[in-house]
């Protein structure tokens, strides 16, 4: 203790501690004003003052916090359950839209073939694990009078057809599928041929044209459309011609296909249930055609 008082630090110490009291006696006698002596108490108590009220202030929001913290809880869930019930109206409003949506296209394909037979709006539950050719599975089935063999439709042209049918699903096989074979025919020419599916071309997105004529114009771009079956109605949008080649035979030509529909972004469908045979496809498929009403 006795080398702290004969240190440089205390001398330095005593030394502003008279210079402060000097000061002070000085403001005093002068009427209590003094600039110099204002600003050199703000000199040296302005930090000490801002880092008071730092304090304070986070003090003060602590004890708020500790002392209000049931309140703060209780506002929050309120807010929480809000921003729910916001959530559940904006999810409602976006289904009511999308079934209004539904409702249109189906309303206008009614009326562009008037003579088809439609189930109602069927939405995409599941798709097929694993399957390379996309199939998937609809919430309407044989309860909504779909049958296996029906064709899957969107607003925008074939999807596939329905196979596996349960009283309320179905599922869909995509045109991707080997086992979809659906014929067809350009609209620009009419050359004809078979529209199906494979492994490989399924992994790029598209579909095969076979069995055309090695005489038949046809050329990258054409418009493709189902010939008319016993379960596919003809004039049915199937996609457009991609490229044309030779088969190694040298007998007939093929044609790859890019779909018009791609079946893995598809949410909804239609299923034609029924639709009135015309004469030409009567005779192509052996069949009676139906006569229209009197």
């Amino acid at each position: 203790m006795r080398e702290f008082f004969h240190s440089v630090k205390f001398k330095i110490i005593i030394a502003l501690t008279a210079v402060l009291i000097g000061a002070m006696i000085y403001s005093v006698t002068t009427g209590g004003y003094s600039s110099g002596s204002g600003y050199l108490f703000e000199v040296i108590f302005e930090p000490v003052k801002d880092l008071s009220s730092r304090i304070s202030e986070k003090v003060s929001t602590s004890l708020d916090m500790v002392i209000n913290a049931e309140k703060y809880y209780n506002e929050n869930k309120q807010l929480k359950a809000q921003l729910g019930e916001l959530y559940n109206e904006i999810i409602d409003y976006d289904k009511v839209l999308e079934e209004n949506r539904e409702l249109r296209v189906m309303l206008g394909l009614k009326e562009e073939y008037n003579d088809y037979q439609f189930s109602p709006p069927c939405s995409v539950i599941a798709r097929t694990t694993n399957d390379p050719y996309g199939s998937f599975t609809i919430d309407k089935g044989e309860k909504d009078g779909i049958e296996p063999g029906d064709p899957v439709v969107t607003e925008t042209g074939i999807v596939g057809v329905c196979y596996e049918i349960s009283p309320s699903t179905a599922k869909v096989r995509t045109l991707y599928s080997p086992k979809t074979a659906v014929g067809v025919y350009t609209v620009r020419t009419k050359a004809a041929g078979i529209a199906e599916g494979g492994y490989d071309l399924a992994a790029k997105g598209r579909i095969r044209m076979s069995y055309i004529a090695k005489e038949s114009d046809i050329n990258a771009g054409d418009v493709i459309v189902t010939s008319g079956s016993a379960n596919y109605p003809a004039g049915q949008l199937i996609g457009t011609v991609e490229s044309v080649q030779m088969e190694l035979n040298g007998l007939s030509k093929y044609a790859v296909i890019i779909p018009a529909v791609d079946p893995g972004t598809l949410t909804s469908v239609f299923v034609i249930t029924d639709y009135s045979l015309d004469e030409v496809t009567a005779i192509k498929t052996g069949q009676q055609a139906e006569e229209p009403e009197k």
